[in-house]
C-alpha cells in the first residue's frame, strides 16, 4: 500500500522505494504512537501520499502516473458512461493504462489524487500549490484527453 501509493503519484520505482523507506522509518520512530492509533494503515497511506506530493512539488520533475508493470487499479472514474460493465473495463484496462501514461504530467497528478487518493479539489490545489480552477481544469482536460486517446486506440484496433 505504501509503495503503490508512492509509485502511482511519483511514477518512478526508485523514488517510490525511497519514499516507502522514509515512511517506514517515520513509522518506526513513532511506533509507540502508532500502536494506539485508531488507523495505522491510514496513517501510513497518508504519510506516503504527503511525502510523494512533497517530492513532486519540490523537484517539479516529469514523471509517469503508473509504472508499466503496475496494474491499473480497481476504480475507474475516468469512464464517463456509468452503464459500462466491469467486463468491458477489464478488456479495456490496457488502453486505459496507455491513455494514462500518455497524459502530460500536469494532468496525471491531479487525476491520481482525486480518483485514487479521494482528495477533494481544494485539498489537491493546496497540496500542489496551484489554484482551485487549475485543478478542476486539469482534471477535466485529463479526462477528455484520456477518452480521446482510448477512442483512437479502439479505432486502430478495429482497423486491424
Amino acid at each position: 500500500m505504501v509503495y503503490t501509493t508512492s509509485l502511482r503519484i511519483t511514477g518512478d520505482v526508485h523514488d517510490a522505494e525511497d519514499i516507502a523507506q522514509e515512511v517506514f522509518l517515520k513509522a518506526y520512530l513513532r511506533f509507540s504512537d502508532l500502536q494506539t492509533h485508531e488507523n495505522p494503515g491510514g496513517w501510513l497511506r497518508t504519510a506516503a501520499r504527503n511525502l510523494s506530493i512533497n517530492h513532486i512539488v519540490r523537484y517539479r520533475r516529469k514523471f509517469l502516473f503508473i509504472h508499466p508493470d503496475d496494474t491499473f487499479g480497481e476504480q475507474n472514474a475516468f469512464i464517463d458512461d456509468p452503464d459500462e460493465s466491469d467486463e468491458w473495463l477489464y478488456e479495456k484496462t490496457g488502453q486505459i493504462k496507455n491513455a494514462l501514461l500518455g497524459l502530460p504530467a500536469s494532468y496525471r497528478v491531479p487525476l491520481v489524487l482525486y480518483y485514487y487518493e479521494n482528495l477533494e479539489y481544494k485539498e489537491i490545489a493546496k497540496k500542489l500549490k496551484v489554484s482551485l480552477s487549475k485543478v478542476k481544469t486539469d482534471i477535466l482536460r485529463g479526462k477528455k484527453k484520456m477518452k480521446s486517446s482510448i477512442q483512437k486506440m479502439e479505432s486502430a484496433d478495429a482497423k486491424q
